[in-house]
């Protein structure tokens, strides 16, 4: 008896000293994971499209390579608010709440939103794809923030744009611009447009969608009113922008946008913005945020260095465009 008993004894001992070996291995494999002094950092988006995707991408690709690493010791608390405002208020507020070491708020939306969210705390927020963060409420001045949001904005080099549509075809007159009346950036940039447009001597027709579905009827009703469509950085518009390519196309107009990723897709030219590298620039602010080398309200609004020519003769074949060779000869890329 005292031999069964001897035996179960050392039995009960061997399977302790596994079970605590068992034990030893699932600490290291938590080693693995973020550690308790990883970054949150929380990203808020309005919907999702290529030119906010592109800015996401840039922003998490610039951290990563100074560093702070996904699933290391950074933790992303990705939300897209598919173009719903009261569900980004409630994305905003969660946010929040979680108080991260530092939000990220892509477009104009969602700044908005995180901005009303944080307000009164010491939340740092840094926006990109923001046209115009002192109309949005968003900074107090251009050159210095005075409050807990900083960034980068999209504003778009707009007289630029509409000169490269009478560059393209001098014949035009009239241009109908597609944008979201809801959305402030989208109105600044419209008013834009319209005084420029007056000094080049053009007409502006406006067609406003609020919804992406709204969208294809926006640019059927520019159909025999305009000679050429110009897509400002709107959100709407970009969205369900193959509806707006679709009515050119079918109908022989000139198609400019205002950024790069739209002429991927089917526009016909722009100068105009990376997407990517606004991201990446405002990476760049995010590292000096999270360094304690500064604080957002210190710092001013940032816009992208270089803007270039972006020709699509795929599209322009399509919409019965010629692109003037003087122009092909200035671009930065060609889309065949």
């Amino acid at each position: 008896m005292k031999k069964i008993l001897s035996i179960i004894l050392s039995i009960l001992i061997i399977s302790t000293l596994i079970l605590s070996g068992c034990g030893g291995n699932a600490s290291s494999n938590s080693a693995s994971a973020p550690s308790s002094d990883s970054v949150k950092l929380g990203i808020v988006q309005i919907v999702e499209h290529p030119s906010l995707d592109a800015a996401r991408q840039g922003f998490l690709d610039l951290l990563a390579e100074n560093g702070y690493k996904e699933g290391e010791n950074l933790v992303v608390n990705y939300e897209n608010a598919q173009g719903d405002i009261p569900t980004l208020n409630s994305i905003a507020q969660n946010l929040a709440n979680d108080k991260p070491d530092l939000i990220l708020a892509i477009a104009t939306p969602s700044a908005q939103a995180v901005a009303n969210a944080t307000k009164g705390t010491s939340i740092p927020v840094l926006f990109t794809a923001v046209t115009d963060p002192v109309a949005a409420g968003l900074v107090e001045s251009m050159d210095k923030s005075n409050t807990n949001l900083a960034g980068t904005t999209d504003m778009a080099p707009i007289r630029e744009q509409i000169q490269l549509i009478k560059d393209i075809d001098p014949s035009v007159k009239t241009v109908g611009v597609i944008y979201n009346s809801g959305e402030v950036n989208s109105v600044v940039q419209v008013d834009l447009v319209k005084h420029i447009a007056k000094d080049l001597e053009l007409n502006v027709v406006e067609a406003v969608a609020t919804n992406s579905s709204e969208v294809d009827q926006a640019a059927k009703s520019l159909v025999g009113k305009v000679d050429a469509i110009y897509v400002p950085t709107d959100n709407v518009a970009v969205t369900a922008l193959e509806a707006i390519i679709q009515v050119a196309e079918a109908n022989k107009i000139l198609l400019v946008s205002a950024e790069k990723d739209s002429v991927n897709r089917g526009t016909v030219a722009t100068i105009g913005l990376d997407y990517y590298k606004l991201g990446r620039q405002t990476g760049e602010m995010a590292l000096k945020i999270l360094s304690g080398e500064a604080k957002p309200q210190d710092m001013s609004v940032e816009s992208q260095k270089d803007v270039d020519i972006i020709i699509n003769l795929k599209a322009a074949k399509a919409m019965n465009v010629t692109i003037p060779q003087e122009l092909l000869d200035k671009a930065a890329e060609v889309i065949e």
